[in-house]
């Protein structure tokens, strides 16, 4: 004889179950966009309009402070990534998904790409402004003559390894679940980017962001897309080092987040995973989702969230 199912609780879901209220696909995206719009509008637009007697804010900073507030803003619905190199470490690391971190990077570049779009219109608005494309080459990422000390390949190379591997640690260190302070990630992402592109602006303007190097190379001289190629492979190359460190550590077995412990926890994004690779507490996007009992039925829930939240082996 089968056992009956027991009656739904008021929210629709089973008893024993976690309702399945993570953020759907399109919010996700969505947030990635917009913040990564934000942070060229912000990281861009301050020094390409910048006039140093009424502009006491250096453009390292207000792309800091502009991070900040995007993961503050819309961090709870897709983990607040805005950066490709982000969102590949998070992927080496275990903490989302394949398939998931390529939708994420596509709307990166969206939002990236919008941004600029909108920077490039005013400047065309601006009368006395020699050419268009010159004011984005001042902020365009680039090495030997396209660098202000002339630095060379091999040199912008390293420095944006470095970079995006120590940004990239910062943000997987600080989100993790077991780390006390992670509600200071914002914070703490934010000001070292800020202080990464102190470092890296006199060096080639090193963004340590792939969209944001490909939103100004696009809308300045031709060379910059030539060398566009080193603004994506390096930052990557150190997101996948600081991905495999962080990897190394989940060495203890997943224990699920309980859900009376933290009862918004299955619903914030990237500030809750438990930082250990486990795919049973992780619903993709670096919320942890407290599991049901072995023999509890699992609530249903959207089959495009679905595919893009398939656990792999």
């Amino acid at each position: 004889m089968t056992k009956p199912m027991p009656a739904p609780g008021p929210d629709g879901a089973q008893p024993g179950t976690v309702p399945d209220d993570r953020p759907g696909l399109a919010a996700r995206l969505s947030a990635e966009a917009l913040g990564s719009l934000f942070l060229v509008v912000a990281g861009l637009g301050v020094p390409l309009f910048a006039v140093p007697q009424y502009n006491p804010m250096s453009a390292s900073l207000a792309a800091g402070l502009a991070l900040t507030a995007a993961m503050l803003a819309f961090g709870y619905l897709s983990g607040g990534h805005f950066n490709p190199a982000v969102t590949v470490g998070n992927a080496i690391a275990g903490r989302i998904r394949p398939v998931a971190a390529a939708a994420y990077v596509g709307a990166q570049l969206a939002g990236a790409l919008l941004g600029a779009l909108a920077l490039f219109g005013v400047l065309r608005t601006v009368p006395k402004l020699n050419g268009t494309r010159t004011a984005f080459d001042t902020v365009a990422a680039g090495f030997d003559a396209r660098s202000v000390i002339q630095a060379p390949m091999a040199g912008v190379l390293l420095v944006e390894v470095l970079g995006a591997a120590l940004l990239v640690a910062v943000y997987l260190g600080t989100a993790a679940a077991r780390n006390p302070a992670r509600a200071a990630a914002p914070f703490a992402v934010g000001l070292s980017w800020a202080a990464l592109l102190q470092l890296g602006q006199s060096i080639g303007n090193t963004p340590f962001n792939p969209a944001r190097a490909t939103a100004s190379a696009l809308f300045s001289s031709p060379d910059a897309l030539g060398q566009l190629w080193l603004f994506w492979v390096a930052p990557l190359v150190g997101a996948a080092v600081a991905g495999l460190v962080f990897r190394g550590f989940a060495h203890t077995p997943g224990r699920g987040v309980p859900v009376s412990a933290d009862p918004g926890a299955a619903r914030e994004g990237g500030f809750g995973d438990d930082g250990d690779g486990h795919h049973d507490a992780d619903d993709g996007d670096g919320a942890p989702v407290a599991p049901a009992a072995p023999s509890a039925p699992v609530a249903p829930s959207d089959e495009a969230r679905d595919f893009f939240d398939k656990r792999t082996p």
